[in-house]
């Protein structure tokens, strides 16, 4: 692979480094604020004072609010897909192949209840920010291409029942690792069942696994 050619122009050493902890910082602190309070309620004032820049900045490296908005969402987004990119499933039976992506997938949701919250906030704004977003669509899940090869594999071998659409069972497998925790406050109340503990989670999770092994298996 050829070496990459730096741009002209472009910081590096140092001042490269401090501007890549600078964004960071911002983004962190971004993060934290527009999970908590979705776009209108996230204060540029507040990033600014727990990322220990000034106003300037931000609007420097992001445009504007709504440009550090996307930015954050990007990176959230960008992260899952880092991590799902670390799959290696190439050589497992195809059921437990599939399961494992599940795992993942369950797991990513239960260590950053930030992308929970942050995608509910986008989902009541109809994706209007990330619309705007060019790198969004070209991160496109990795996970729906191993998906599609296991169901494939596991057509072609009898332990997988056919006709399943690989974009739709990975919502399936999304929907398994989101909803019980993206709702477990509201539906604790309404059910007098504490959903938020790590008991009923894990419970969860595990007949969330057990349906979907089910479902998986061929039909008699």
């Amino acid at each position: 692979m050829a070496p990459k050619t730096k741009r002209i122009g472009a910081p590096f050493g140092p001042r490269a480094v401090n501007i890549a902890e600078t964004r960071e910082r911002i983004l962190k602190a971004a993060i934290e604020q527009f999970a908590q309070g979705g776009f209108s309620g996230a204060r540029i004032e507040v990033i600014c004072k727990h990322a220990d820049v000034n106003p300037r900045m931000i609007y420097h490296y992001f445009g504007d609010k709504a440009g550090l908005y996307v930015a954050v969402l990007e990176h959230v987004l960008g992260q899952l897909r880092t991590e799902e990119l670390k799959l290696d499933v190439s050589q497992s039976e195809p059921l437990e192949g599939l399961l494992t992506m599940f795992d993942f997938i369950h797991g990513h949701f239960a260590s950053h209840p930030e992308l929970i919250r942050l995608l509910s906030s986008e989902n009541l704004l109809e994706g209007a920010f990330l619309k705007n977003s060019d790198a969004t669509p070209s991160v496109a899940s990795p996970v729906v291409e191993h998906i599609d090869t296991l169901l494939k594999r596991g057509e072609a071998d009898g332990v997988i029942r056919t006709g399943l659409d690989p974009l739709h069972l990975y919502v399936v497998m999304v929907g398994l690792s989101y909803f019980h925790k993206s709702n477990a406050h509201t539906l604790s109340i309404i059910w007098g069942s504490l959903m938020t503990s790590e008991a009923w989670q894990n419970e969860h999770k595990r007949i969330a696994r057990d349906m979907l092994k089910t479902f998986l298996r061929p039909c008699l």
